[in-house]
Formats: C-alpha cells, structure tokens, sequence
C-alpha cells in the first residue's frame, strides 16, 4: 500500500509541476511511420502510428504550454514520411532535440530508450557526427531516469540501450534518423503492442496524457544536461551556432 501512495505521488508530481522558464527553443516530435522501413505494429485495438500522433500531439500541447516551439515531422497522421526526411525537418529547425516515438512488437512489454553512440552508413550519407554523439550521450541518462520517474511503475522499464541494438540500426551502425541528424537525437519505443497491459495504456487517453507529460518532462531534463555542460564548458561539447 505504501508503495502505491509513493507511486501514485511521483505521477501527480511529473503530471503538475510546472516549468518556469523555457530550456529549448525548438523540439522536433517525430510520430514514427509510415516510412520507407514500413507501416509499423499494430493492435486490436491501436496502431503504432495511431499511438505515437496522438502522444505527440498531446506532447505538443505541453511544451508550448511552457514556451517551446515544436516541430513536427508530419502533417497528418497518416502521411509517408521518410527517415531521412524526418532527420532534414529537425536539422532546418535547429532543434534542441528531435524525439522520435514508436512502439515496439517484440514479446514481452515496457518501453526502452535508444540513442547513437557510434557512426553509420545509409544512403551515402555517414552520420552523425562525433559532435551529436557526445550530445547525445549527455542526455540519455537524463532522459531515461526521468521517463523512468514520471511513469511511476505504469510500465516496465526495458532501459537505455544504443541504437545498435535495433533492428536497422545493427543493419547500418545506427539508426537512420540518427545517421542523418544533425541536432541530439532520442528514440522511444513507448511500449509494446504485443502485450495486452500496454495495448490497454497506450490506447487510453490517460495513459497517452501520461506518456505525453513524461517524455516532455524527459525532454527537458535532457535538454538541460546538454546546457549545463555547454555552459562548464568542460565537456567537449559545441554550442549551436545562430542560436
């Protein structure tokens, strides 16, 4: 009982606190699918790109409720939009950070978060650069405790893991998202449709709202990691130009 009154108190914290002051100035929300990788999973009773256009565009509301320019990467929820593609809208942006949110088919259930920690090679292009990986090795702790935080236990954690460990991206050294973004990436695989527990959230509307309010949390909290070792300078990380 005691546990669940912890758990319980952790959401409303993630679900009501409030930012006073806005760390980004853009966000790219990249709702995966369809692609030329395909249409992605699907449920009884939602799909991969039903699941990830609504969690983004409730994730659209919460940032710029605390002052952050979003970018999407589609117009529509249905629209084909390569990954190539998806990583340009993001580098013409300058985004803080580009969130790419999919759900996963594997057996079993949870979520999992990826990032690049190494180059890859697809269509001519080898990427990202050395730059974007220390970037993104700053915000993948962050991002992930705080996911892991503001979920309260709703979903089981599968943890942080290099792109390498997908699919494409053990095809190609990374993901191609990541290969051709110029900005910090992050991809979330928000839960997996195979499972009947995380079918049932993700097709909820509290569960997306709860989705939705925890990857903004998450976002932010890496997007300040990235800042604050900017600012010590120490880290070997550029700061963005014309920003």
């Amino acid at each position: 009982m005691k546990r669940g009154w912890v758990v319980l108190s952790t959401i409303l914290l993630c679900q009501l606190s409030t930012v006073s002051k806005a760390l980004a100035d853009t966000v790219c929300i990249d709702p995966g699918h369809p692609s030329e990788i395909g249409n992605g999973a699907t449920s009884k009773s939602i799909s991969e790109i039903r699941a990830a256009w609504l969690v983004a565009q409730q994730m659209k509301k919460e940032f710029e409720a605390v002052g952050v320019k979003v970018v999407l990467t589609k117009s529509k929820e249905t629209e084909m939009v390569k990954n190539r593609d998806r990583s340009r809208i993001a580098n013409e942006a300058k985004a803080d950070l580009m969130i790419r949110l999919h759900c996963d088919s594997q057996s079993g259930s949870g979520f999992a978060v990826y990032v690049p920690t190494k180059q890859g090679t697809a269509q001519g292009k080898t990427g990202p650069s050395d730059d974007v990986i220390k970037k993104c090795g700053l915000l993948g702790k962050p991002f992930h405790s705080t996911l892991v935080e503001c979920l309260g236990g709703k979903l089981h954690d599968n943890g942080l893991m290099s792109d390498t460990k997908t699919a494409v991206g053990s095809q190609y050294g990374a993901l191609i998202g990541s290969i051709f973004s110029e900005v910090p990436v992050v991809l979330v695989e928000m839960c997996r449709l195979n499972s009947k527990d995380d079918e049932a959230f993700i097709a909820s509307k509290k569960g997306q709202d709860l989705m939705a309010k925890s990857l903004v949390k998450a976002s932010l909290a890496a997007i300040k990691a990235i800042k604050e070792a900017e600012n010590r300078g120490s880290s070997g990380v550029r700061g963005k130009t014309g920003k």
